[in-house]
């Protein structure tokens, strides 16, 4: 077959496709579907009918991680965000690092009911206008171009609006009158194209390894046709698109990449200005629809005498019931009411309404369920033992999954093989990676760009759902590892981790505490740092995009041979490799990381004090060296405004206060006191927990001073949480706040610990029942496998077999402007919603060890 463009192709498809084909309105008549109200804008600036709500560039593509399937034109249908991504795009199935258009205006016209952007590409110089109308049931698309598409466009810059794959998992489609349906796993046809055709990508990286061969994959089309209906059969996902002009073509985005979506695409006409393209969409909104109520509950339960709230999430049009009941299975297996009690209006947050149902009578043991209307809640528990095992996945499975350098093996399963034997290479000079590290215009090692850094490939965890060693996280990690050692004494005996051997089983007892192998395990790696760098790094990671992507096996990412420049790339003698795939070590030093490893070195000192003691001895060395470092360091350094800089304000704060838990040095303790009271006063919630953390090892006055920052602490969280139903800080971004509700729930539990008249031990409960089921958008638990129902899917390293590994903490809800929260339980491929880090593992170890200590209080 000849050579030819890729603009061709895409053209050819118009010629192919163009026919007339005459259809009647009675097409789009489908039995049993009555088609929506009028969408109107509302005060919120996006159109509105019952059931039914169209976002139009609400959310911006925001440039960090490119295409976040969070932008653009989105649905929210029947209460579920099902469609993102309208847009101008200029790839038939846009990956998530391709090129991304700007927008540089946004005007909302409520007279007229229309929004129209302004997209930009500096790449190419190349502005669309895209207008959207409200139009009868549904709305108009138009794009409209003051200059033609740029040549090297032309053929590639089309109009795409991408459907979630799992909503129409089971569903048809008609395209002209003609069905069609919708595959479960991708299986259409693709093309290879020189790599000279290429759309280059973020900074030019690229998605796809082509092996050499200078090429890439081109997907092509499902079906095309004037009209396309999505499932018909189904009123609540039902949409149907009509283009007066170009054919729509529909794809399926999974070819290229597992969070890929299913795109309506319609390409662009060259040499042409003013209106290039018509879309008529009509989603389908089912006549006065009522999203059915969410009840927040525990899915873990609850003891006998703590407070038990349900929060029940309404539809704005929704009114409350004046009552609900309380269930209990009785002896003779039946579910008898317990409880009737009222139902109090709380108010409206965001975009629902809000009851709140207590049911804090009830207080005998046994099994329940909550009943509100005709809607029933699945089974909790009421025990006084609910949180005793909480904690324990997290320990046995999800760690131990994570550990880096090590296989791991469950029973009849390998998690993963021995990764990144081949670590690490210094980083390049100047460069910016895509996952956020930099190397500045020196290495600030002994290493030259590229050489290779021995003695790495030794400890160390994935810091979430890739396969990257992230040293801040490590340091939190070990630090909340220390605390719950040394507030619990976490004894608990299910993993054999042999260090010698790189060898991990999971649920097989090797006699040792696992909690102190897992410190010992994270210090591993940081000792490596130190000792083999100089200084902690920044991060230890993939050079290039298309590993970062990689899922499955993390043994795969790399060929785990050394990188040897003498081979060609593919060329391997056994022993080294040409093909630079090893990870690379971001060396540039800062002051805040020196001291927040010394301090998670000096606290790990103490907790392998009679584990492992060459290590502990070695532990406080470091540390000390460390902080005399980085004291001289951070005098001598450059302003630093990154996020890294900000979140690590104070670090030598940090350092101080463990060096002098551990050596009991007055230099440590009169270095903390003179900065914690003014840390306090910057950023009170922040900095509680160090001065909390502290508080033993100091004086009566110490404590009482303390005392006022903590009634302040209570006074400013009361208000700040008062704002939603839950009582707990719900954070409104792009990554979910689970972790901010435990960090919250721990500190207050240090705070009632210490002065128990001021913090009561229900707002640390509170924060668990958030965590577990009670709160906005769904009442599953979101730690995997933790609680009756929990998370289906979780953004981990096994994420495209739609499933989760057993105690990850996934992130929660996040925030789509102007007020939606989400959190999906169908589609594992949102970080923010549901990738779970090892910091946040870490901390929900210790808040749940907490609630068991609680538990034992009379």
């Amino acid at each position: 077959m000849s050579k030819i463009s890729i603009s061709s192709i895409f053209l050819s498809f118009n010629r192919i496709l163009s026919k007339k084909v005459i259809l009647s309105f009675g097409l789009f008549c489908i039995s049993g579907i009555a088609f929506s109200q009028t969408l109107a804008l509302n005060e919120k600036e996006y159109f509105e009918t019952p059931g039914l709500n169209v976002l139009v560039f609400s959310n911006e593509y925001n440039g960090m991680f490119y295409d976040e399937k969070t932008a653009g034109i989105e649905f929210i249908h029947h209460g579920v965000r099902t469609v993102t991504g309208g847009a101008v795009r200029l790839q038939n199935t846009p990956e998530q690092w391709d090129l991304i258009p700007k927008m540089t205006n946004r005007k909302v016209d409520k007279i007229n009911n229309t929004i129209e952007v302004t997209l930009r590409y500096e790449e190419f110089d190349f502005d669309a206008r895209i207008i959207v109308s409200s139009k009868g049931k549904g709305f108009i698309v138009n794009v409209l171009l003051n200059k033609p598409i740029p040549k090297q466009l032309e053929g590639r810059a089309g109009f795409n609006l991408e459907f979630l794959p799992t909503t129409y998992f089971e569903s048809n489609y008609l395209v002209d009158g003609k069905a069609g349906t919708f595959p479960r796993y991708p299986a259409s046809d693709t093309q290879i194209r020189p790599s000279s055709e290429k759309i280059q990508q973020f900074a030019q990286h690229t998605t796809f390894d082509d092996r050499g061969r200078n090429e890439f994959i081109v997907t092509l089309p499902l079906v095309s046709g004037k009209s396309l209906i999505f499932a018909p059969e189904n009123p609540e996902h039902t949409v149907k698109i009509q283009s007066e002009d170009q054919d729509v073509m529909l794809f399926d985005g999974r070819n290229l990449g597992q969070n890929g979506w299913f795109i309506a695409r319609s390409i662009l006409p060259s040499n042409k200005t003013g209106k290039v393209l018509s879309w008529y969409v009509e989603p389908n909104a089912i006549p006065n629809w009522t999203r059915k109520p969410v009840i927040g509950f525990s899915q873990v339960g609850y003891m006998p005498t703590q407070k038990k709230v349900a929060v029940i999430e309404l539809d704005k049009n929704d009114k409350a019931l004046t009552t609900a009941s309380v269930f209990k299975l009785n002896a003779d297996g039946k579910f008898v009411e317990q409880l009737k009690a009222d139902v109090k209006v709380w108010g409206s947050y965001l975009r629902y309404n809000y009851a709140q149902f207590d049911f804090s009578a009830i207080k005998e043991k046994g099994l329940y369920y909550i009943q509100y209307g005709d809607q029933k809640t699945n089974t909790f528990q009421i025990e006084d033992d609910v949180y005793a095992k909480i904690w324990q996945p997290t320990m046995d499975v999800w760690f131990p999954v994570q550990m880096d350098h090590m296989e791991v093996n469950e029973a009849y399963r390998i998690w993963h093989g021995k990764p990144f034997l081949d670590d690490c290479l210094q980083a390049p000079l100047n460069h910016e990676h895509f996952d956020g590290y930099k190397q500045g215009p020196t290495t600030e090692t002994k290493y030259k760009p590229l050489e290779r850094i021995p003695g790495m490939s030794v400890g160390g965890w994935f810091d979430a759902g890739d396969f990257d060693i992230q040293t801040f996280s490590h340091v939190s990690v070990i630090n909340s590892f220390v605390e719950s050692w040394e507030a619990f004494k976490v004894t608990r005996d299910e993993t054999y981790i042999d260090q010698k051997t790189q060898f991990v089983d999971i649920h097989r007892p090797d006699g040792q505490p696992d909690l102190l192998q897992q410190i010992e395990h994270g210090v591993l790696n940081l000792v490596a740092q130190v000792e083999n760098i100089g200084h902690p790094v920044r991060g230890i990671i993939v050079p290039n995009l298309h590993q970062y992507h990689h899922l499955g096996d993390a043994a795969a990412e790399t060929d785990n041979l050394p990188y040897n420049a003498a081979l060609k790339p593919y060329e391997s003698n056994r022993v080294s490799s040409g093909t630079l795939d090893d990870r690379w070590a971001f060396t540039n030093r800062s002051s805040f990381l020196d001291f927040r490893t010394a301090g998670a070195l000096a606290g790990a000192s103490r907790a392998l004090k009679g584990y492992n003691d060459k290590l502990a001895d070695k532990c406080l060395s470091l540390a000390v060296k460390l902080n005399t470092e980085a004291t001289v360091l951070e005098k001598t350094a450059k302003p630093d405004d990154s996020p890294m800089s900000r979140w690590g304000k104070g670090s030598d704060m940090i350092a101080m206060l463990q060096l002098y838990l551990t050596t009991k040095e007055q230099q440590y303790k009169k270095g903390f006191l003179d900065r914690i009271w003014k840390s306090l006063d910057e950023n009170l919630e922040f900095n509680m927990n160090a001065a909390l953390l502290a508080l033993p090892a100091m004086d009566n006055n110490y404590k009482v001073k303390l005392r006022s920052y903590a009634v302040k602490y209570k006074e400013k969280t009361d208000k700040d949480n008062a704002e939603n139903p839950y009582g707990v800080p719900v954070v409104k971004r792009g990554w979910g706040g689970s972790s901010q509700v435990i960090n919250w729930a721990s500190t207050n539990f240090y705070i009632h610990k210490i002065y128990p008249d001021i913090m009561d031990k229900e707002y640390v409960y509170r924060g668990l029942d958030y965590v577990f089921g009670c709160h906005p958008y769904s009442n599953l638990s979101f730690v995997n496998a933790v609680g009756n129902r929990s998370k289906k899917v979780a953004y981990g390293g096994n994420r495209a077999d739609f499933t989760t590994i057993a105690g990850g903490v996934v992130p929660g809800l996040i925030f789509l402007k102007p007020d939606y929260l989400e959190n999906k339980d169908d589609w594992p491929f949102f970080w923010g919603e549901n990738e779970c880090i090892i910091d946040g593992g870490a901390w929900y170890v210790f808040l749940a060890n907490a609630a068991n200590e609680l538990a034992a209080e009379k």
